[in-house]
């Protein structure tokens, strides 16, 4: 059984920064990873992934430059930094977890999901 639990959401002003993090449980060595993010009102939208080493990345075009996703330390966390955040990136953020090793943007392709961190970015 794979769990994700992530932390360090919060309230951050527009063009600060604030790093989440995404810890795996079970056995996710070979897992590849993503965040999505949901606003009020909005449909689920991706926006970063990456491979289960590392090396390939993927990012939507609206966090592209400001955001990165990085993985590490034995149990492979994943994190997520934000920087120059705008008040638009405001949502709940949902770390997941697929069983194929590349990245990937789809959200039905992830098979497990964390509970989710709110991040709100004043203006």
């Amino acid at each position: 059984q794979v769990q994700l639990v992530e932390s360090g959401g919060g309230l951050v002003q527009a063009g600060g920064s604030l790093r989440l993090s995404c810890a795996p449980s079970g056995r996710t060595f070979n897992y590849a990873m993503g965040w999505f993010r949901q606003a009020p009102g909005k449909e689920r939208e991706f926006v970063a992934a990456i491979n289960w080493d590392g090396v390939d990345t993927r990012y939507a075009d609206s966090v592209k430059g400001r955001f990165t996703i990085t993985r590490g330390g034995a149990d492979y966390t994943v994190y997520l930094q934000m920087n120059s955040v705008k008040p638009e990136d405001t949502a709940v953020y949902y770390c997941a977890a697929h069983t194929k090793s590349v990245a990937v943007v789809t959200p039905a392709e992830y098979m497990f999901w964390g509970q989710g961190t709110q991040v709100t970015v004043s203006s």
